[in-house]
């Protein structure tokens, strides 16, 4: 199948379109939101030249198992899942953070941890960890959304005193966090899997906070393989992982940071359908089912929404 890496649809009540790094979101009637998830792939906060064939699908469909597996902790967003690749939900006023959580000493912590720094966010990690060592409790280690470029380290005193959210709402996102954290945890263990690490995004309408946007997905978390953990830990081997970090460490073994001057390597088809096959390989593991990778158009996808929003009416 060929890759979606771009969508132009029109639909009743379409108020705006927004396209970001990966999704395309559809503002219908300021109540609703439909958002296509594309195939495109970021890395280091650019969008890389070739798109990834049922990647899209891959994420919203796992995104769709958490938000129905977590919906009994705090209310979600979703609607409806009207295609593989598109969520139909209800428009939020976000909050300008994002809460990323980290139960293992791994990715940007790791990195921060390497260079000498022991705080990270205003939290504390303990002297003497090594990289992907599990911390003694998960750290929440917030980021400021950037409209562009960067997302920004932020500690919890910093956004309450900035006003980016207020204390009573803080504390709230802080409580959802951890228990989505600990729930995304216990059914990736039923996998065999280690939810290393994710960040989760939130919202309003009126006095009642919602949670956005996708959950536990490979763009938005890191999973190690918990069979044989201990031993690669103990060693100092690199973790068996799931995640979009394999895609970070091939650009940066060629060069590639997203810094200026810097070309990313040649993206050929064999480097594309192993991406692909390593998403699958994540939706497989974690959801415990088969992936179809059913071929679809563009156009199928518009109808499949169409109709989902004529009967939201």
């Amino acid at each position: 199948m060929k890759a979606i890496v771009s969508t132009d649809f029109h639909f009743e009540g379409q108020k705006s379109k927004y396209v970001g790094k990966v999704r395309d979101v559809y503002d219908i009637n300021d109540k609703y939101l439909v958002m296509v998830v594309s195939d495109r792939i970021s890395a280091f906060d650019v969008v890389l030249p070739e798109g990834i064939p049922y990647k899209g699908q891959v994420l919203n469909r796992i995104a769709e198992k958490f938000l129905d597996a977590t919906s009994d902790i705090l209310p979600n967003w979703k609607v409806a899942c009207p295609d593989p690749a598109v969520t139909v939900g209800l428009k939020c006023q976000p909050f300008k953070v994002e809460m990323v959580i980290r139960g293992y000493l791994s990715g940007h912590a790791w990195r921060e941890y390497k260079a000498g720094k022991r705080t990270i966010c205003g939290c504390e990690m303990p002297e003497g960890m090594v990289e992907n060592q599990k911390f003694p409790e998960p750290l929440i280690t917030p980021t400021s959304k950037a409209a562009e470029g960067h997302d920004e380290d932020i500690s919890r005193e910093e956004i309450i005193a900035s006003g980016l959210v207020s204390a009573e709402d803080y504390a709230m996102l802080e409580k959802y966090t951890r228990a989505i954290f600990q729930r995304g945890t216990e059914i990736a263990a039923k996998q065999g899997l280690i939810l290393v690490d994710t960040k989760y995004e939130f919202g309003k309408i009126g006095d009642q906070i919602y949670l956005m946007d996708e959950v536990h997905t490979p763009d938005s978390s890191r999973y190690f393989y918990a069979e044989g953990y201990e031993e690669r830990l103990a060693k100092g081997e690199r973790q068996k992982q799931l995640s979009k970090e394999f895609v970070r460490e091939w650009l940066m073994a060629g060069g590639f940071m997203g810094q200026e001057g810097q070309k990313v390597p040649e993206m050929t088809p064999e480097v594309v359908a192993g991406i692909t096959d390593r998403y699958v390989e994540l939706y497989e593991k974690i959801v415990g089912e088969s992936f179809d990778r059913a071929e679809y158009t563009p156009e199928q996808m518009e109808r499949n929404v169409a109709d989902c929003l004529a009967k939201l009416k």
